[in-house]
């Protein structure tokens, strides 16, 4: 085993205690394809499925794996109209299972996220019955404060040169708290317990993905 790959089980180990305590459910598989199966595990086919725009479900392969099995999917990128794509965001909150990546965990188990339309961090807030949260081992930080300082020096800005936002940090490279309507930045959400246990699902992935 690699010194990275020791580094990443020792420090998933914490995680997981922790989250456990937050009553939050943690896997930690040391790829990507592991963490592809895993997922595939705790999903019962037939269920409806939806998921937040994320790189790190990209390039896990997981959106292109579901359409091969019987499930039911709240597809964004399938919406013919404005009222149809208005529609799965809001069918969303029903889902059986809601995929996404988080921008930080911390070793004491939070989820820091940050959006802009604040759908992503609505529904791990409430609504879909599972959510099932794909974090690579590069997203770990020591604590809140490292958490929203990664958000504003790499995910934000990383994310918004992806979807081609008009807004400074896609220049400077680093959030610049700005205003613009294009902004991605509108909400910050801490996730220190899950109400209903269990319902939060965190499969770590011994990899860097995503931003």
């Amino acid at each position: 085993m690699t010194p990275r790959k020791e580094y990443y089980k020792q420090n998933a180990k914490k995680i997981l205690t922790a989250l456990a305590k937050r009553h939050m459910v943690g896997y930690y598989c040391e790829t990507k394809e592991i963490a592809l199966k895993k997922a595939f595990e705790i999903m019962q086919e037939g269920s409806t499925v939806a998921w937040g725009g994320s790189q790190t479900l990209k390039e896990i392969g997981i959106l292109e794996e579901l359409k091969k099995h019987n499930y039911t999917l709240l597809d964004r990128d399938s919406a013919k109209s404005p009222e149809e794509l208005e529609k799965i965001y809001h069918d969303t909150f029903c889902a059986d299972y809601y995929l996404m990546s988080t921008n930080a965990i911390t070793l004491d188990g939070k989820l820091i996220n940050m959006d802009g339309r604040g759908n992503r961090i609505a529904a791990l807030i409430f609504g879909p019955k599972n959510i099932i949260v794909f974090a690579g081992m590069n997203k770990v930080v020591p604590n809140e404060e490292a958490g929203i300082e990664r958000i504003k020096s790499l995910a934000a800005p990383m994310n918004a040169i992806r979807l081609q936002t008009k807004t400074p940090c896609t220049a400077t490279g680093h959030c610049q708290n700005c205003s613009s309507p294009s902004s991605i930045c509108s909400n910050l959400l801490i996730t220190r317990l899950s109400k209903t246990p269990n319902r939060i699902k965190i499969i770590l992935i011994g990899e860097e993905l995503g931003f």
